[in-house]
């Protein structure tokens, strides 16, 4: 009976701390696109970025969206790899 209440106990602890982590990663991984967003656009279209046509900034909304595209994208690349590996597996 000890040994159930220590294991419930140590998942009570760990669940929080692990959401904690999850949090801050997405949070710093949101905060690096906007950074590298700001850092690089307006030097790559400086007249896009005069002229209104591509904002300097980006909101944090939007760098969610990118991070989630970037990730769809990612997954779909490793997804294609996958399977011309397995192409070339058969092959040869």
């Amino acid at each position: 009976m000890n040994e159930q209440n220590f294991n419930k106990s140590w998942l009570v602890a760990i669940i929080p701390g692990i959401l904690v982590i999850v949090v801050a990663v997405f949070v710093v991984v949101l905060l690096l696109i906007k950074l590298v967003w700001a850092w690089t656009i307006p030097d790559i279209f400086p007249g896009a970025v005069a002229a209104g046509l591509i904002v300097k900034t980006i909101s944090w909304y939007t760098a969610f969206k990118l991070a989630v595209f970037a990730s769809i994208m990612a997954g779909v690349a490793g997804a294609r790899h996958e399977h011309m590996n397995q192409k070339i597996r058969r092959q040869g």
